[in-house]
């Protein structure tokens, strides 16, 4: 039986992706070649990369826009410091909700000034701080969609007069969202759109070239794009597996039609949350990820009973990071409903056992 995955990364993949990648390792296009043993200089794989950036501007809806899509490597960590190196001139504005924005903002300040402008680390980045002010003489305003050890995710993006940069690892293709009000999209495969391995950027060119540094070339966004994201060898089978899951996403109806599904996941496993009187959510309810669900036991003496449960379920990945403990339900794009359910369903099955 294949279990219900609720990993927070590497992520649930759609099976038919699976398939049809496990098959092009053996033998790729009819070529009697695996996918990972043909040139990445070959027509065949030219096509995967080129199809694989064509969907991903079209499914954010920025064809004709000024965007590009590249896929680079060195994940979102790697984008941290790519960022600053082609953005920072002297001075950035970030937004910390989490593990993830501190060690952007910790890179950033290897090139430039950084003015922190909020920071929800007060409680343990349980909510996403509002109000804040972003200055105007910042070079861009960064800052991260949805926290997924925290269980946050922004809900409403600050209007601003300078660019608009944002880490979508966790949450990129989930929801509907107008993307062209971001200068610059970066987000890690292995969280919502395939293996690890490969790093998606989306980038509005006209941001690029304004600042005076020179950029080492595998770290200067103008390099790749000149090369159509293939200026070293690519991740082959990272790229290949996200064109895939890219492409099934279209053929479901996009991000509107996988939106509705994730929304109804998360309604799911939430209003459990809230209704079962052995469990307590972790983040602010008006801050929850509709990717990652933190939630805690109110009494620890029922874990072993809990953990019995989910597991003899036929359900994976569900502890929680080690910085907020408990449990953490991440419904990515591919988590079927009926996994949503069979959770609930064990949830509920723990309060029948110990009520």
């Amino acid at each position: 039986m294949k279990k219900h995955n609720f990993s927070a990364g590497p992520c649930v993949l759609p099976q038919e992706v699976l398939k049809k990648a496990s098959e092009a390792v053996i033998n790729f296009n009819g070529l009697d070649l695996s996918l990972i043993e043909i040139s990445h200089r070959s027509k065949d794989f030219i096509e995967v990369m080129e199809n694989a950036r064509s969907l991903a501007i079209e499914l954010l809806g920025l064809e004709g826009k000024g965007y590009k899509a590249l896929f680079l490597q060195g994940g979102a960590s790697l984008e941290f410091l790519m960022v600053a190196y082609n953005l920072l001139e002297k001075k950035a504005a970030y937004l910390n909700t989490g593990t993830w924005s501190s060690k952007a903002l910790k890179e950033a300040k290897f090139l430039g000034e950084v003015a922190e402008v909020a920071s929800s680390k007060d409680a343990n980045f349980n909510y996403i701080p509002k109000g804040y002010t972003i200055p105007e003489d910042a070079d861009y305003f960064h800052c991260t969609s949805n926290n997924t050890i925290f269980g946050t995710q922004i809900k409403d993006f600050p209007q601003t007069a300078v660019p608009l940069v944002c880490d979508m690892s966790s949450d990129i293709f989930s929801r509907q969202l107008d993307f062209s009000k971001f200068d610059l999209i970066y987000a890690g495969a292995q969280k919502n759109m395939g293996p690890a391995g490969t790093t998606l950027v989306v980038v509005k060119e006209e941001v690029l070239g304004k600042v005076s540094r020179a950029i080492p070339s595998m770290l200067d966004y103008k390099v790749h794009l000149d090369k159509d994201s293939m200026f070293n060898t690519p991740p082959v089978f990272a790229v290949y597996v996200s064109m895939l899951t890219l492409q099934w996403l279209k053929d479901l109806g996009g991000i509107a039609a996988i939106e509705k599904i994730n929304n109804e996941k998360a309604s799911l496993v939430y209003n459990e949350i809230d209704r079962n009187p052995l469990f307590k959510g972790f983040a602010a309810r008006e801050d929850r990820s509709s990717m990652n669900a933190t939630f805690n036991l109110v009494d620890e003496a029922h874990k072993d009973a809990f953990d019995a449960l989910w597991k003899g379920a036929g359900i994976n990945g569900l502890n929680g990071h080690r910085s907020v403990g408990g449990y953490r339900a991440s419904m990515y794009n591919a988590l079927s409903v009926e996994s949503a359910k069979v959770l609930v369903e064990t949830m509920q099955e723990l309060e029948k056992k110990v009520g």
